[in-house]
């Protein structure tokens, strides 16, 4: 009988040992106990063992079929000391399978399922590309697919765990660094997490409470981990059809904020114009252009409907049918101008409409209000998604002076510039923000990397968008006041002509900077993240 190659070789003695010691990699079926009641599955990854070969990524891909550019598992690089006297450390991660997902909680079509197992499953069939969850994510875990226009992620090869098989990452690790482990859910929340669940350079465990449990080595006291890419600094996606979108959403609020305001006094007996239907169609026009190009943003623009879906727990469900709802009632007010319907039932008409843009552009805010990214998760944000609405009030300004509407003009202009000092104050308040950066602040990093963005990458931009503000926000509007005063009609509807359009510009500046500059959370020195929106 002829012997097997591998007889009294090292294989075998390698392969006896991890037999013997119960070493998951290398083997084509896993060993795990049955899960009892509050326990689930994990990794388990030792940093102390993994050498940074990357074969878990690869054998991930392959047995996902995903292109190179998708990676559901990472592995990031951080290092410390001088040469000779260095110290190189791995982190291999892939999704952490979180106790309260935000992945789940945000996306709008209910396309994550948290199994009973513990395993965060996304539903591909269900998903529009949308991305929101690839943000909500503090380790970027999901990742876009523009061939299938879809988000995918790491399930923990559930298929093969249910018929006892080892995850492809598992096995194809050569020193056993990654392996799945059950645990008991309550015990790792009171006592686990906050030892075994933290590892250099990782996200607050408290935004997600994740599960993956770390071995690291010891450090010496005083000696800091670097990350390694932090010389590498990218632009994030510049999203180019929600900076239109939440352009002119907001601008459409401001707008029928000021048809309201002009309806309210006019009904009141107050001696200033009545609104008209074009200043009507003006305040509806803007949302109901800006609302078809969010579509655009999706993988999957004829799903766009069922974004709707999830307005339990995502804010950008809640924007959708909001939104959808203003620009709707929006319409229904210009046909009530257009049939000449006037009285309480047009005011409460408004009022309601009013009410419902409102939240819709507060819901909007909230979208961006996330731990994940700290840039974005700053009461600012809310403050200029709403002030970036005094345009809508320049657009009516307008409208109402070549309606030799001079009386409500003023007025409106008065509002305007309000409003336009408001949205100032926020933008000079950002940028004393970055300029005083506190640097025992925990996200420093981020908050510093985006004031590199915005001073060296965007410097330019940057400058055009504080002095157009001032510019088109402040000082044409006053002109227009001054010359409206005067009795020169005809040079202050040029004059708001100019500032409408340059306010519109000006604001989409803010906003292109606003989605380029923003730093995730993310995974420490992480060289190859993948297709993940940068």
């Amino acid at each position: 009988m002829v012997e097997a190659l591998s007889k009294h070789t090292p294989l075998e003695d390698f392969i006896n040992h991890k037999t013997n010691t119960g070493m998951q990699c290398g083997n084509y079926s896993i060993d795990l106990p049955d899960l009892g009641e509050g326990e689930q599955y994990r990794f388990h990854f030792d940093a102390t063992a993994c050498v940074g070969c990357h074969c878990c990524e690869v054998a991930c891909n392959e047995q996902n079929a995903n292109p190179d550019d998708i990676k559901w598992r990472r592995v990031g690089e951080m290092e410390m000391g001088e040469f000779p006297d260095t110290l190189q450390l791995f982190n291999s991660m892939s999704c952490n399978h979180c106790i309260e997902p935000e992945c789940l909680i945000g996306c709008p079509t209910n396309s994550y399922i948290k199994f009973d197992n513990g395993i965060v499953w996304h539903d591909d069939p269900s998903c529009i590309g949308c991305q929101y969850c690839t943000w909500n994510c503090p380790y970027e875990v999901p990742t876009f697919n523009a061939d299938r226009g879809i988000v995918t992620k790491c399930h923990m090869c559930a298929d093969k765990l249910e018929v006892g098989q080892s995850p492809a990452c598992v096995q194809a690790c050569p020193s056993n660094a990654i392996e799945i482990e059950v645990f008991n859910v309550k015990q790792w929340l009171e006592e686990d997490m906050a030892s075994q669940g933290v590892a250099p350079h990782l996200p607050d465990i408290e935004i997600t409470k994740p599960t993956t449990r770390y071995t690291l080595p010891e450090l010496q006291e005083g000696e800091e981990l670097r990350v390694a890419d932090e010389h590498l600094l990218k632009p994030a996606h510049p999203e180019l059809p929600l900076v239109f979108m939440t352009v002119l959403t907001q601008v459409s609020l401001g707008a029928f904020l000021a048809l309201f305001l002009g309806q309210l006094l006019y009904s009141l007996g107050f001696n200033l114009p009545e609104p008209t239907l074009v200043m009507a169609i003006l305040a509806f026009l803007p949302a109901a252009i800006g609302l078809p190009l969010s579509a655009l943003h999706l993988g999957r623009p004829i799903k766009a409907m069922t974004a709707m879906k999830n307005w339990r727990t995502s804010w950008l469900s809640r924007e959708a049918i909001a939104l959808g709802a203003f620009t709707g009632l929006a319409t229904l007010v210009a046909g009530l101008y257009y049939l000449d319907i006037k009285g309480f039932t047009l005011l409460l008409l408004e009022a309601i409409t009013l009410t419902v843009g409102i939240y819709g552009i507060y819901a909007q805010s909230m979208i961006y209000r996330i731990r994940a990214r700290p840039a974005w998760n700053r009461k600012s944000t809310t403050k200029r998604f709403f002030g970036s609405s005094y345009i809508g009030f320049l657009l009516i300004s307008t409208a109402l002076l070549v309606s030799n509407g001079k009386e409500g003009a003023m007025v409106l202009l008065a509002i305007t510039l309000l409003t336009g000092m408001g949205q100032a104050l926020v933008i000079l308040e950002e940028v004393m923000f970055y300029k005083h950066l506190d640097k025992e602040d925990t996200l420093y990093y981020q908050y510093n990397r985006s004031r590199i963005l915005l001073q060296e990458h965007f410097g330019t931009v940057k400058t055009f968008r504080v002095y157009s503000l001032t510019l088109f926000a402040l000082a044409l509007p006053l002109l227009a006041i001054l010359f409206t005063a005067s009795g020169l009609i005809p040079l202050a509807i040029g004059t708001l002509v100019v500032a409408t359009l340059g306010a519109f510009v000006s604001e989409l500046a803010g906003r292109y900077l606003f989605y380029r500059t923003v730093v995730p959370l993310g995974l420490a020195g992480n060289f190859f993240a993948g297709n993940q929106r940068h």
